[in-house]
């Protein structure tokens, strides 16, 4: 398909709702989070899903009855009319992918991680802006309960200047298909590890230097079982991000520390088992798993159990629909997540150098 011709009808903000949408594969990402979360936004039209997996398109095909499928995304690129295409493939394929869709003249929303290295996402944000087309990356996670009740602590000044934070997920078991395979980018720092970044560098701001260590066990795939990154920012925050696919006990999803006060927070957010139940909307989280705060404000210590605030991971699609129908601010830009693809590149480099590699 040739490339589209720069005129409005490309331009951000001009797209008549609701906006055709496909997605790009359709195994874990594509059918429990990305098809799903688009049907519930009334701005985008899941109008089509592309898969080489022929079991994969008929099972689109049963859920979504009004859609087109299609083999491949350049079949989908010269028959279908989609404005927004999403990728949800894995991390080696995002940058080939999504060039290819944005040099067709349309939106693109790729999963996390957005790609392997800082050159392809300069490529990818090239391309999107020659194009004057949107590019986005899928950080449902900015959404989550517990971080954004961390972030109100935070702004709020109840920690005081805060210098530590510390951020874990930990699970036991194997990484399964492409997730298992290096060249494929798989691999906790590009996987789970994505989204923690993300969080360091949303807190943090620019980033200075990074320290990160990997260990493998166990398994046969040839991705690590382990990681922990320091992340040092020039604000003076030192960032730990800790993964790992052999722990069959967890540490504390956050605990950060400032200068009046200390934030401790067990349990992952709860809105993804529900997403898979078809459910979002009825997530809840266990009482047990609330925040415990201790501050002093005002010469009076306090300490508290606050409830979460609610994560919504819908308004990622609410946000890309109405920046492509009526121009509001993109939530999740591509050039800050090309700081987050900075920062795993470097702690990659040093892990395998075992040195600090500064930005």
């Amino acid at each position: 398909m040739s490339k589209a011709t720069k005129d409005s009808t490309n331009l951000v903000g001009s797209e008549p709702g609701p906006i055709p949408t496909a997605v790009v594969g359709y195994g874990f990402a594509g059918r429990d989070f990305h098809s799903y979360l688009v049907s519930l936004e009334p701005g985008l039209q899941l109008t089509a899903v592309a898969t080489r997996d022929e079991g994969r398109r008929a099972a689109a095909a049963k859920t979504y009855p009004e859609i087109k499928t299609y083999a491949t995304l350049d079949e989908l690129l010269d028959k279908d009319e989609a404005r927004l295409i999403i990728m949800a493939t894995p991390h080696d394929t995002h940058e080939t992918l999504a060039v290819r869709a944005l040099e067709a003249g349309r939106h693109v929303v790729v999963d996390k991680a957005m790609c392997l290295t800082v050159a392809e996402a300069d490529n990818m944000i090239h391309t999107a802006k020659s194009n004057n087309v949107m590019l986005s990356v899928f950080h449902n996670r900015r959404w989550d309960g517990d971080y954004l009740t961390l972030r109100n602590f935070i702004d709020s000044g109840a920690l005081g200047e805060v210098f530590l934070i510390e951020e874990c997920v930990m699970g036991y078991g194997q990484p399964g298909r492409w997730r298992g395979e290096k060249r494929s980018g798989g691999g906790p720092l590009y996987d789970w590890g994505a989204h923690l970044v993300d969080h360091g560098v949303q807190i943090g701001g620019k980033p200075k230097w990074v320290f990160c260590d990997t260990q493998r066990h166990k398994w046969t795939s040839d991705v690590e079982t382990y990681v922990k990154c320091q992340i040092k920012f020039e604000s003076g925050l030192l960032y730990t991000v800790e993964v790992g696919y052999i722990a069959k006990l967890s540490k504390p999803k956050f605990f950060a520390l400032g200068t009046e006060g200390a934030f401790r927070k067990e349990g992952v957010d709860p809105q993804e088992g529900f997403m898979i139940q078809k459910r979002i909307r009825d997530a809840y989280e266990n009482p047990e798993n609330r925040a415990h705060v201790k501050t002093t404000l005002n010469g009076i210590q306090s300490e508290v159990r606050p409830d979460t605030i609610r994560g919504d991971w819908t308004s990622y699609y609410r946000n890309v629909a109405e920046h492509l129908s009526q121009g509001a601010e993109l939530a999740v830009k591509p050039e800050d997540v090309r700081t987050d693809i900075l920062v795993i590149e470097s702690a990659m480099k040093s892990a395998a150098e075992g040195q600090v590699v500064y930005l």
